[in-house]
């Protein structure tokens, strides 16, 4: 064998000689191409010593063994034949196949070598897909429309559903994200709505600085402690190349004397101003108000709910007495909550926090707790009673109608864009998004059907002057309509985005229903919501204010049933802690919250939130002031209560 493939070699050697000189890669005679095909012919055929193995063990094989086995190959592929026959399970058959594969390859073993090739081919696209599958895990999946079920995973359906609903999307900056067009116009209603409360209650919109120095929130003790880890600071005024080449550089001459703070709040700015502002007891009170966005360096964010840079308002007061102050900050809480109850349809508990949950430098902090659908409470709005704190460190002072020297009295309040995260998990669904119809940009969306190429001119002017008059006619009564005439988009297409955003009512039109004097209503929740309604075009208008209205009040009634539902009143310490220490924001619906009597104590509220992950949520007004907590003991410490306690996890 050895001596034929050097006679090849020497052969081919030839070959390629010869194509060296220009011509093509074959010998260049009959006589030289007849000896390299002998030679190769030569070195493939095998030998007596080298055939297949299978030759060799059948040869081994008796030819009574022979006979043996080809029978029993005969008798087993008549069971497999007549198992099949009989509409046996695949299951049944496999093994008495493996049997048989076993029986001929005593003749042939080849046959397990070809079977075993077989399957390796089989399981390639198995794998391939398999592969391909988590390819597409890994990957971003910023352009995916699937929504994670809540029961599957809440935290994960939530982030699918702002990323599908066109709400917000990650920015190249950490903890920074881009509120898209659709989120921004649910924004703008809110501020639209509660800016024009803020202003009945008394306060002017203004605007301060973005940058605070940093000497500023020092002369607040508390302030600066509650703030100081999440501070963005600046500490120079320009950048400069690098000597090395490596790019832009904070310019080593261009440090600042006092850094600046990126501000987390503006109450150490407003109070410097205050100062200047406020001289006697006419000038009292004076309201201020800022629309604005801060930056809190959060390390753990999520859109809307907490995000290193969010948008808000923030009124800050200063008043002659504290009751005045404490007067202002309840009438704001009092407003919080009834823009989340009558715009959101999102029920509210009124409270205050817990000394260890008081605003950093506040005496007291009044809490609007909403419940989401998990079980978990949603700090949503909050309202401070400052005392004198702010007044003494920034030195406001007034002249009262004695004539007599005295310090201001102080309130802050706010709300950010973290009610959207509110409202998103208290109405939406596995679908996507639900909007109370009071909140949505777009409250109501025709979807015409175009007419066919064999329709009619009359037919196609029909529908072009009965959409112009079911638009005018629904704007006429005050609601906000969008047409989607889009060509390029599939119907189904259509329905599924809207329904994705949340757009209360979709109405569809076309030029059947147009010779009916009908048009289609789909409602995206409330009542009725699960089937279609065929409605007269000439009461279009008047049936559409009133579904809407159905369905806002449908929408709150559904959330304060949840609420009420996810309140527990009468567990046990221990039985609250089994329930908490394991309830995950992941979880749907959760457990809820737990209402119990409470003798204020810190140390035992820090032990609580440690062994249960629970927080005091706040003191409920209702039933504190109602005296709930007389005569019941503590439901840690099993002392006299001073509180009815709202215990619970929260985002």
């Amino acid at each position: 064998m050895v001596v034929i493939i050097h006679k090849l070699i020497s052969m081919l050697g030839v070959a390629f000689l010869v194509a060296r000189r220009g011509h093509s890669f074959v010998p260049s005679s009959a006589r030289q191409r007849q000896a390299v095909m002998g030679a190769v012919r030569t070195a493939v055929r095998p030998s007596s010593s080298s055939r297949l193995f299978s030759s060799t063990v059948a040869s081994e094989l008796t030819a009574e063994e022979k006979a043996t086995v080809e029978a029993q190959i005969k008798e087993k592929g008549n069971e497999i034949r007549s198992l099949k026959d009989g509409g046996a399970d695949k299951s049944e058959v496999a093994p008495l196949v493996e049997e048989l594969l076993s029986l001929k390859a005593k003749l042939d073993p080849s046959i397990l070598e070809k079977k075993k090739k077989q399957q390796q081919q089989q399981k390639k696209p198995k794998q391939q897909q398999q592969q391909k599958q988590k390819q597409q895990a890994s990957s971003d999946d910023a352009d995916s429309e699937f929504i994670t079920p809540r029961s599957e995973d809440y935290s994960k359906w939530y982030s699918d559903l702002i990323r599908t609903a066109g709400l917000a999307e990650s920015s190249p900056v950490r903890g920074c994200m881009v509120i898209k067009p659709w989120g921004m116009s649910l924004w703008d209603r809110v501020r639209t709505d509660l800016d024009k409360r803020i202003q009945d209650h008394g306060a002017e919109n203004a605007y301060f600085p973005l940058l605070i120095p940093k000497s500023f929130l020092s002369q607040e003790a508390e302030h600066v402690d509650g703030f100081a880890k999440e501070c963005a600071v600046v500490t120079h005024h320009r950048l400069t190349a690098a000597q090395d080449g490596s790019g832009l550089i904070a310019d080593p001459e261009a440090e600042l004397e006092d850094p600046l703070i990126v501000r987390p709040t503006s109450e150490t700015m407003i109070w410097f101003m205050f100062r200047k502002w406020i001289n006697s007891y006419r000038d009292l009170p004076l309201k201020i108000n800022q629309w604005a966005n801060v930056m809190r360096w959060e390390l753990r964010t999520r859109p809307f709910l907490r995000t290193s840079e969010f948008l808000w308002q923030e009124g800050h007061t200063a008043h002659a007495t504290p009751e005045g102050a404490i007067d202002d900050a309840r009438t704001m809480m009092e407003n919080y909550a009834i823009l989340c109850e009558e715009l959101l349809a999102m029920p509210v508990v009124r409270g205050v926090k817990s000394p260890s949950e008081t605003f950093a430098g506040a005496v007291d902090t009044y809490t609007i707790e909403a419940l989401m659908q998990n079980g978990w409470a949603l700090q949503s709005g909050t309202s401070h009673f400052l005392g004198q704190s702010f007044g003494k460190a920034f030195n406001v002072t007034f002249q009262d109608d004695q004539g007599q020297l005295q310090d201001v009295w102080g309130t802050s309040w706010g709300v950010s864009t973290r009610l959207l995260g509110a409202l998103i998990m208290t109405h939406s669904d596995d679908a996507g998004l639900v909007l109370p119809p009071k909140v949505a940009p777009t409250q109501v969306v025709i979807v015409p059907i175009a007419p066919k190429k064999k329709d009619s001119e009359e037919a196609k002017a029909a529908i072009n002057s009965a959409l112009d008059t079911m638009v005018a006619d629904l704007k006429a009564a005050g609601l906000r309509v969008k047409v989607d005439d889009r060509d390029y988009i599939r119907m189904g297409a259509k329905f599924f985005e809207w329904e994705r955003k949340g757009v209360p009512l979709r109405i569809e039109l076309g030029p059947r229903d147009v010779a009916k004097g009908t048009c289609v209503f789909k409602y995206r929740a409330g009542p009725g919501a699960d089937e279609k309604q065929f409605v007269e075009l000439k009461e279009v208008a008047s049936a559409a204010t009133a579904g809407l209205d159905a369905m806002q009040d449908g929408l709150m009634e559904a959330a304060s049933q949840r609420l009420e539902d996810g309140i527990c009143t009468d567990a046990t310490y221990d039985e609250m802690k089994t329930a908490l220490s394991v309830d995950e924001a992941t979880a749907y619906p959760g457990v809820g919250l737990y209402l119990v009597p409470w003798k204020c104590d810190a140390k035992n509220e820090d032990a609580i939130k440690e062994e249960c992950k629970a927080t005091i949520r706040c003191y409920p007004l209702k039933e504190n002031e109602a005296g709930m907590a007389k005569g019941k003991k503590c439901f840690y410490s099993g002392e006299d209560a001073t509180h009815m306690a709202l215990f619970g996890r929260a985002f």
